[in-house]
Formats: structure tokens, sequence, C-alpha cells
């Protein structure tokens, strides 16, 4: 699990985007209240943080359109990351790689 994590190669399985997600939403929650309990150093901290987490979220997301057999431009579509959450993928190997459950 968390195989080049930053990377838009491949395809990941729903409990990988799941927890990534969650990840994603629990950093941007400490990073609110850090900057409304410090202040200005909680804004620094969201800054610095911002990128990295973002671009983790993209590429999960492009990993898990990849799954489906989409583009990873597909996660642009309102909604479409809740699809993500609970849409199987696509069975054996695509375009974007081999199934990431290993089944044919």
């Amino acid at each position: 699990m968390f195989k080049k994590p930053f990377s838009f190669n491949g395809r990941i399985r729903r409990a990988e985007y799941f927890i990534s997600f969650v990840m994603f939403l629990y950093f941007f929650g400490m990073s609110y209240l850090t900057m409304a309990l410090f202040g200005f150093a909680g804004v620094i901290m969201l800054c610095v943080g911002f990128i990295p987490a973002c671009w983790f979220i993209l590429a999960q997301g492009a990993k898990r359109c990849h799954d489906l057999g989409n583009s990873g431009f597909f996660q642009y579509i309102p909604f479409y990351r809740l699809f993500l959450l609970f849409a199987d993928g696509q069975k054996g190997e695509n375009e974007y790689g081999l199934n990431p459950k290993g089944i044919q």
C-alpha cells in the first residue's frame, strides 16, 4: 500500500484511495485547527503543506481513475470522487497497468 504516493502512474484499490482521502481531510482539519490556535504560524504551516497535500490527493485520485479505466482528468467531474470510493475497478490488466487486486 502507498507505493509511489506522489506518482500519477499505475492503479490503486478503493481501500488505499479511501485511506488517502481520510488522510487529506485530516491534514486540512488539523491545519485549520492550528491556524485557529496559533494564528500566523498556522497560516504558514497551511501554506507549506498545501501543495504537497494537493499533489498527493490528485495523484491518488488519478490512479483510482486509472483502476476504472478512465483518464485522471475524470476526478475533476463534480462528485466523481465519491464514485471513486465505491466503484469496483476493471478486472485484469488495462492500459494503465496490472489489476492492484491481482485478479485477472
